[in-house]
């Protein structure tokens, strides 16, 4: 869809943050968040072990749960920051669809998709508001599902906002990183933590002609 922006957002970004984002992509806006941090929390307050593989979480069916109630919960944060444009939706409801990986139980790799549920409410002036839990369910970084978003609905661009500045190489903020460097470096393991999905989403999304930037950092394809 031409003119589309897809705005990922971090379970830490704050109200404020969300209103300025909507306002500086400036066109219609599909919204797709996490609740990392919240997630972990709620398991550490049930005494539950948060365990990821390269940026991923580690999910079993106790942890499912967990995951869902905290993204039913952010989503209606972000929902109330935007306002009575936005609409909420779940992705497992709306037909977001991944491979299973099992390696890491029920967790999933967002295959690309234009859900109907989607289209209509940007067709109808409404901020879709995106949680990643598949069909499955299954559960999906937010990162990739953005990107597996913005590809399938032919975005203009993805943004990811979070509460990192951009990507850091030797210790210095990357203002351009090109997706076949950014594909090298992920092979060599040169990153880790929660800036590895980001990178390998921006580098779907690059490769899929969507203009992709992690903070101020773009990554072309």
């Amino acid at each position: 869809m031409s003119g589309l922006v897809v705005l990922k957002l971090g379970g830490r970004v704050a109200a404020d943050a969300v209103r300025d984002a909507l306002a500086e992509a400036g066109r219609p806006t599909v919204v797709v968040h996490g609740a990392g941090p919240q997630i972990t929390d709620e398991l550490t307050r049930r005494g539950i072990e948060a365990r990821f593989v390269r940026g991923r979480r580690v999910t079993t069916p106790e942890v499912l749960q967990v995951v869902r109630e905290s993204l039913d919960g952010v989503n209606a944060e972000v929902c109330a920051a935007i306002g009575p444009t936005a609409l909420p939706l779940r992705g497992e409801d709306v037909g977001l669809r991944a491979r299973q990986v099992p390696s890491l139980g029920l967790v999933g790799e967002p295959e690309t998709c234009a859900p109907h549920a989607v289209l209509d409410a940007v067709a109808a002036g409404r901020v879709p508001v995106v949680s990643p839990l598949a069909v499955g369910p299954l559960n999906v970084n937010a990162d990739e599902a953005a990107a597996a978003l913005a590809v399938g609905l032919g975005a203009d661009r993805i943004l990811f906002v979070s509460d990192v500045p951009g990507v850091l190489v030797e210790g210095e903020l990357a203002h351009v990183l090109r997706a076949d460097e950014a594909q090298a470096a992920l092979d060599a393991g040169e990153f880790e933590g929660g800036i590895v999905p980001k990178l390998v989403a921006a580098v779907r999304a690059a490769r899929g002609g969507v203009q992709a930037s992690i903070g101020v950092t773009e990554v072309p394809a």
